[in-house]
């Protein structure tokens, strides 16, 4: 393989009050300040739309097969970042951006319930804990559009991605502060990638 590997990045587009999304805001700080010479961040904004989300997330391991897909969403109400270990496959009730929810209530029919990232959030998140960041380890993300995008990019990605919920108020939604904690967030999820045994 030439050339460098590809972080894909997204984040969602506006969303309520969020006529800037964060999670897109620090998306685009990532592919500003990059994850090393290695490594290629391609980023994408994500429309709060079941559909577009299913479509999008699909083509993006279809076409740019990534090393790893990290999604960012945003935690509304929260000071702290929270790292997402599990993808749920059903239980979508609430409408999108365009009033619409599948029929089906569920990401994929006939998926498994559950699907988690190959990456151990919960050592990530107590290494993070550990240094004094406020970063916490969440099993349920919610059942909206984060959690979907999620469930869709594990599906198809053989569980190479991860769900970061940023903060929606707090200090660290000042992307000085945002920006460079995701960056060290993701190098350590592409380390333990690299050396599997440590996740154990």
């Amino acid at each position: 393989m030439n050339g460098r590997e590809i972080v894909v990045v997204t984040g969602f587009g506006p969303f309520r009050q969020f006529l800037l999304n964060p999670s897109w805001k620090a998306a685009q700080g990532l592919k500003l300040v990059g994850l090393g010479e290695q490594t290629e961040v391609s980023i994408k904004e994500v429309p709060v739309s079941y559909v577009k989300t299913l479509q999008i997330i699909a083509e993006i391991w279809q076409t740019l097969h990534p090393k790893f897909a990290v999604h960012l969403g945003v935690a509304r109400g929260s000071s702290v970042v929270f790292l997402e270990q599990t993808g749920k496959n059903s239980g979508y009730r609430d409408k999108d951006v365009y009033g619409f929810c599948p029929d089906s209530h569920c990401c994929v029919e006939g998926g498994p319930e559950n699907l988690d990232s190959v990456v151990n959030m919960r050592a990530v998140a107590k290494e993070f804990q550990q240094a004094g960041t406020d970063v916490v380890y969440s099993r349920d993300a919610g059942r909206y559009l984060c959690d979907f995008a999620y469930y869709c990019s594990l599906y198809h990605g053989q569980r190479r991605g991860a769900l970061i919920h940023v903060p929606s108020s707090g200090s660290l939604t000042s992307a000085d502060r945002l920006v460079p904690l995701l960056q060290s967030l993701i190098h350590t999820m592409l380390d333990q990638l690299e050396d599997p045994l440590e996740s154990a």
